[in-house]
């Protein structure tokens, strides 16, 4: 049986399995907390925290405590030295490197075979199947699917046990059916030198025939332009004539669209978004009529919510089930899995906009907003305002990150905003009119503060030169992959640092 044939026929049982936890969302996420409970019962957090009495969620939610990083790392620590059978009953020996945000420590986060097989790969497979069953009859199996990880490498702790990039490790790991149709090879792949890795690539895939390309959008245009560069073409069509596919997360997909239209002019381009992390895969646009993702419910993640106005972390009171949350909320995210991260707050932050099926967006981090005058700007704000500025100035931008400006004396506070755009606007004002504008439209909070100046003045946008952020992730041990600029902080922190690596060109 052809290839395609053949997944085609899984496509359809797929898709039905999904439909069913469309339908029951609240039996599926029961089951899957129970099962969770079963695997853990038998550990020393287990037994530390009484699971065998578990019987429900108000069990679960009265025994076991909310969790982060730094309350699990003592167990972690402990298997990083191999020992087995402390937060997960099945060996865990592969742990995801991740740093969370560009200034805290490290992070290890437990990759069970469970989490890898049930989690990570199932949302690769769902990801193809919810597009074909969006656009039928497609071939994506007859070309190539170029997949452009992280700078990762494999580390070994032990004989036993490895970290790395979550990309490093789900390549070490692949199935066959993803590993049929990959590229670049393995040791490009790997490659931790990330520049060396761009031209590699490059230069590997140019003649390859490629249907799917698949990474962090602003990566991914470093080096579809470096691909133009080498073959003189005017777009990448005129490279790969099949490509059609563009799969992309980690970073809102909207300030980058209209590049991504100019680098493939064609209505027949589509683009597919996804919510993955270290800790798991969440979620994917299974419409593409919404920008929106499915939260998908059978991976093995049990998912609660604590609304942002209530937030105060592990010390959070209200902690909510998915038949608890309301639309329009913003909620912290917190996740049990298949991997043993018990009622873990994962960082993100996100807001439901359909109930049937669970749909939603990504607003930001849970560190990562700006409040500093009582505005509660949050990420989706910036995002939404900074799009809305380029479409009404021309510009386009690369990157960018915004942070508080101090009321000092006499001087009211505001905030600064540390912008490379890929096509600078001809007007700096009018781009900085059109942010304030679209920040005011998006935010009442921070319309009210900028009403007369009255806690918050114009904002300042500054340009910096090109490789500003890329240079000062290098600088950080964090170019390439997954690895992120923060878009907002409550704090000067990084936005001092950029401005002493690299001084604004424009002010």
């Amino acid at each position: 049986m052809p290839f395609n044939s053949l997944f085609s026929w899984f496509i359809k049982k797929r898709i039905h399995q999904i439909d069913l936890f469309k339908k029951y969302p609240f039996e599926v996420q029961n089951e899957v907390l129970m099962q969770l409970v079963f695997h853990g019962k038998d550990t020393e957090w287990g037994r530390q925290h009484n699971y065998d009495e578990i019987k429900s969620y108000a069990d679960f939610q009265k025994a076991v405590p909310l969790t982060n990083y730094e309350v699990l790392s003592p167990y972690v620590s402990r298997l990083l030295k191999n020992e087995q059978g402390l937060l997960w009953d099945d060996e865990i020996k592969w742990f995801a490197k991740s740093s969370g945000t560009m200034r805290a420590k490290s992070k290890f986060i437990p990759v069970s075979k469970a989490s890898l097989e049930e989690c990570h790969y199932k949302g690769g497979k769902d990801l193809l199947s919810l597009y074909y069953n969006q656009i039928p009859d497609r071939k994506l199996y007859k070309g190539k699917h170029l997949i452009l990880g992280g700078s990762a490498e494999i580390n070994y702790l032990n004989a036993d046990s490895y970290f790395g990039d979550l990309s490093a490790i789900i390549l070490k790991n692949m199935p066959w059916w993803a590993e049929l149709r990959r590229t670049p090879a393995k040791e490009i792949a790997l490659m931790s030198e990330w520049e060396e890795k761009i031209e590699k690539l490059a230069e590997t895939t140019i003649d390859q025939d490629i249907y799917i390309l698949a990474g962090v959008p602003s990566w991914t245009l470093v080096l579809c332009n470096r691909i133009l560069e080498i073959t003189g073409k005017s777009h990448l069509r005129e490279v790969w004539p099949n490509l059609e596919l563009f799969m992309h997360g980690g970073v809102n997909f909207e300030p980058y669209r209209a590049q991504f239209k100019r680098l493939i002019p064609f209505d027949d381009m589509n683009y597919v978004e996804t919510y993955n992390a270290s800790e798991g895969f969440f979620g994917i646009q299974d419409d593409f009529s919404v920008n929106e993702l499915l939260l998908m419910l059978d991976y093995g993640v049990f998912f609660e919510f604590i609304p942002m106005h209530t937030y105060q972390g592990t010390d959070s009171k209200t902690i909510l089930p998915l038949e608890e949350i309301e639309l329009g909320v913003n909620y912290a995210l917190v996740i049990s899995t298949n991997a043993g991260l018990w009622r873990y707050i994962i960082g993100d932050t996100i807001r439901f906009t359909n109930k049937s099926p669970f749909r939603f967006v990504i607003t930001g981090r849970t560190k990562s907003f700006m409040n500093a005058f009582g505005e509660e700007l949050v990420v989706e704000n910036a995002e939404r305002a900074m799009q809305m500025a380029c479409e009404g100035t021309g510009a386009e931008i690369l990157e960018y990150t915004a942070a508080p400006i101090y009321m000092e004396g006499q001087h009211k506070g505001g905030h600064e905003w540390l912008v490379e755009f890929s096509k600078t606007p001809d007007d700096l004002r009018l781009f900085t009119r059109k942010l304030d504008e679209a920040l005011k439209s998006l935010n009442s909070d921070y319309e009210a503060k900028r009403t007369g100046d009255l806690s918050l003045t114009m904002p300042l946008v500054r340009m910096v030169e090109k490789d500003t952020f890329s240079n000062w992730l290098k600088s950080k041990g964090k170019l390439g992959g997954q690895h992120k600029v923060p878009r907002l902080a409550n704090d000067r922190g990084i936005v001092d640092e950029i401005n002493a690596l690299s001084p604004p060109i424009v002010s």
